[in-house]
Parts: structure tokens; C-alpha cells; sequence
């Protein structure tokens, strides 16, 4: 921004320079090409130079800005891609660890289930032995009784 506007104000001050010697630019000079002399203004062929000199570096400084710019859209839309194909596997990474979660609490719920069933079995059968201790000790002490 700020070289814009030094180049814009440069430019600004050789117009005001043209204009305030106008006369001395048009005033008509024996120039010499090597082979041959002509009579021609030179401020006008020098401020021509000066003028084709900037329209030579503006088309450049736009070609410039224009291939810096897609260079910029080309590495944003390579990284978008890359940005997809990452959150694509963490997406996947969350779905298998999701997956290998709910198998590996169905398999605690069914050892949990199976553990409690063999206690209860085991239970039923404690129980079993003190009743029929209980019914023996009963058969024992009844008879002595009467």
C-alpha cells in the first residue's frame, strides 16, 4: 500500500513537472538517431518513455499479483482437501473406537452375566445344604423328642 502510493505520487510530480514546463517539452530539438537527425521535442519522447515505462510495470505488478493470487487459491483448496481427508479419519478413528467399545462392554455385560448367574447357582446351592442340613438335624432331634 505504501509503495502504491509513493509510486502514485512520483507519478503525480512528473505530471506536475510536465505541465509546469510544457513549453520547454514541446520545444522542438535536433535529435540525433546514429544514422540520421531529426527535429523532434524531446521532453514529449522522454515523458512518452516515462509514460510507457508505467504501464510496463503496472501490466507487470498485476501479472505478479494475479499468479501470487492463484498460487493462493491453489495452496487454500490444497489444504481444505487436506483439512477433509483429515477430519475423513478422525471420523473414522471416533467410529472404530466407538465400535471396539460397544463390543467390549456387550462382552463385560455377558462375563458380568454369566458371573452372576454362577453365584446365584452357587448361592441356590449353599442354600440347598443348609436346608437339608436344617430337615436332617430337625429328623435327628424329632424322634429323640417323643
Amino acid at each position: 500500500m505504501v509503495r502504491a502510493l509513493a509510486f502514485c505520487l512520483v507519478l503525480a510530480l512528473v505530471g506536475l513537472f510536465a505541465l509546469i514546463n510544457w513549453s520547454a517539452f514541446t520545444a522542438l530539438t535536433t535529435l540525433s538517431l546514429g544514422f540520421t537527425t531529426v527535429q523532434a521535442p524531446l521532453g514529449l519522447i522522454m515523458l512518452g518513455f516515462v509514460a510507457f515505462l508505467c504501464v510496463l510495470f503496472t501490466v507487470w505488478v498485476i501479472s505478479l499479483q494475479a499468479g501470487s493470487l492463484a498460487a493462493a487459491r491453489r495452496q487454500t483448496r490444497e489444504l481444505q482437501a487436506q483439512r477433509d481427508l483429515a477430519d475423513k479419519a478422525e471420523a473414522s478413528r471416533f467410529t472404530e473406537l466407538r465400535t471396539e467399545l460397544l463390543a467390549r462392554l456387550d462382552r463385560l455385560q455377558s462375563e458380568s452375566r454369566i458371573a452372576a448367574e454362577q453365584n446365584a447357582n452357587a448361592v441356590a446351592a449353599q442354600l440347598g445344604e443348609l436346608e437339608d442340613r436344617l430337615e436332617r438335624e430337625q429328623r435327628v432331634a424329632t424322634p429323640a423328642l417323643r
